[in-house]
């Protein structure tokens, strides 16, 4: 049975949008959070029906926020703001990126301060819900608008969705599901594309990529250190309890339960007076890490739980405010994604240089790139040549994208937080990350199979027993490129809780 999350009460966490954006949670909003959208819209309609003026409800949009529009035109402008700023361009988003958009844009629907109708709301949580996942171009927006954009359209049944395993029209989704097609009213169109849901639901699956990277590194470290015959002195509790950093106390703990009980490596103890900083600074290179993905968590669910498009209604029928302000302004989900860029990437970079020191027999110890037989055999060599390109390719994807600016809409928009690109260039870091662990993995588990499993710790062991599920012992060359998307796919569908 599929796991509920509950949005509306308590604060949601990025773990929560991770599961119903990947299908395995069903959401729901609470009853609070619907009374709460309900009388959010219901002070809307009390402004028109009042005549007052308020930008987003009866005005033009951006710069032309001083434009009143009649009543009659209202309903007109929200149909027109969708339609023109579906405007992306691009690969499309996959399913889950765009589920996790949707799942953020319910968030920040919950509080009742968008102004939006109960009845839009139902619809996009019966998308989550049924798996109606409208089709998304990836690029185009400057932190928000056009992602949201393309998903409110599908809800009024224009474009083309993903529905019961095939693309088809959204009318075509909706007749299916039982479900009519929404007709925006005042300011619903522009709650439909504001705000930073784009950013922050993508981010929340960077997130959970990321921490499942951060435990594998540990793992596949663990491995590279035993097989490259490691000093254990580096981990030793009471000289890294000198430094008071809470991930690098986290990793050096992992690392020693994974290698607790090695023969190999207390025999080894001596053999040299100190190894590699890619292998006995892992502690303090995984470690901050860590400790950068704590502080971009904490980043992207304060954002997640906030109110973040513009204007907001706040107040209550007799007593009530629209508010424009900067909210879809999403500068900390931005810095958080380009932090968190940078620790993964040096993740992968030390990451790299282990499994470079495991095909080079001057410093293995080992034969030649990991086979018995080399010179008829290349082995792993030309696997570490594609961690060096994807290294290589993440010192890109690692720059920051929120120092870029530029100015939108006649000088109204003159600073941006290209967020949302800083999310999608994360995800992409962090895809070729997969491919660095996954090849160190490989490389890591063939170089222990030379020192013989009876000389291993039990929790490299396990791991190592673990690929052997899917990927044999290497002997002659064989066709690589499955082997290590084997190895990946270990890494995705294993969490490392087995070593608890």
């Amino acid at each position: 049975m599929s796991q509920q999350v509950l949005c509306g009460d308590a604060p949601l966490r990025w773990q929560d949008v991770a599961l119903v954006a990947r299908g395995k949670a069903q959401l729901s909003l609470s009853d609070k959070a619907w009374a709460r959208i309900s009388e959010g819209r219901a002070i809307v309609q009390h402004i028109i029906d009042a005549g007052q003026i308020a930008y987003g409800i009866n005005t033009g949009l951006g710069a032309l926020c001083n434009i009143v529009l009649p009543e009659d035109q209202l309903g007109q402008l929200s149909r027109n703001t969708l339609l023109s700023h579906a405007c992306g361009v691009g690969p499309l988003l996959d399913e889950a990126q765009t589920r996790a958009i949707m799942c953020a844009a319910l968030a920040n629907y919950s509080h009742g301060k968008s102004g939006i109708s109960r009845g839009i709301v139902e619809q996009l949580l019966a998308f989550v819900n049924l798996h109606i996942t409208p089709q998304v171009p990836s690029q185009g927006s400057v932190g928000y608008l056009t992602h949201m954009a393309h998903i409110g359209l599908a809800l009024m049944g224009v474009g083309d969705v993903v529905f019961q395993q095939r693309v088809m029209p959204a009318a075509q989704a909706l007749a299916l599901s039982g479900l009519k097609p929404i007709t925006p009213g005042a300011k619903e169109g522009l709650s439909l594309v504001n705000g930073t849901p784009c950013m922050t639901g993508m981010a929340c699956l960077a997130l959970d990529d990321a921490q499942r990277l951060l435990d594998w590194a540990d793992v596949t470290g663990a491995m590279s250190f035993e097989a490259l015959r490691g000093q254990t002195v580096a981990f030793d509790a009471e000289i890294l309890a000198l430094k008071a950093s809470p991930g690098l106390q986290h990793s050096g703990a992992r690392l020693r339960q994974l290698l607790e009980g090695s023969p190999l490596l207390a025999d080894s103890q001596g053999v040299r007076t100190q190894d590699a900083l890619s292998l006995r600074s892992m502690p303090q290179v995984h470690g901050a890490s860590r400790d950068q993905f704590d502080h971009a968590a904490k980043q992207i669910e304060t954002e997640l739980n906030a109110c973040t498009d513009n204007p907001l209604i706040i107040g209550t029928l007799d007593n009530w405010r629209v508010v424009s302000q900067a909210h879809p302004h999403g500068e900390s989900v931005a810095m958080a994604c380009d932090l968190l860029a940078i620790a993964m990437a040096e993740i992968g970079a030390i990451s790299e240089r282990r499994l470079d020191r495991l095909v080079n027999p001057l410093v293995s110890g080992l034969p030649a790139f990991l086979v018995a037989k080399p010179g008829v055999n290349s082995g792993m060599m030309i696997a570490q040549y594609v961690a060096a390109s994807l290294c290589a390719e993440n010192r890109q994807l690692a720059q920051p994208a929120v120092l870029d600016n530029f100015v939108t809409s006649a000088l109204q928009e003159d600073h941006l937080s290209l967020g949302t690109g800083a999310a999608l260039k994360l995800q992409r870091l962090l895809a070729n990350l997969y491919q660095i662990v996954g090849i160190e993995y490989l490389l890591a588990a063939q170089a222990l199979e030379f020192h013989g499993a009876d000389r291993l710790a039990a929790g490299t062991n396990r791991a190592l027993h673990l690929l052997r599920e899917s990927v044999a012992t290497w002997e002659d060359d064989r066709w690589l490129a499955p082997e290590i998307g084997k190895a990946v796919s270990t890494l995705k569908n294993n969490h490392t809780d087995w070593l608890e």
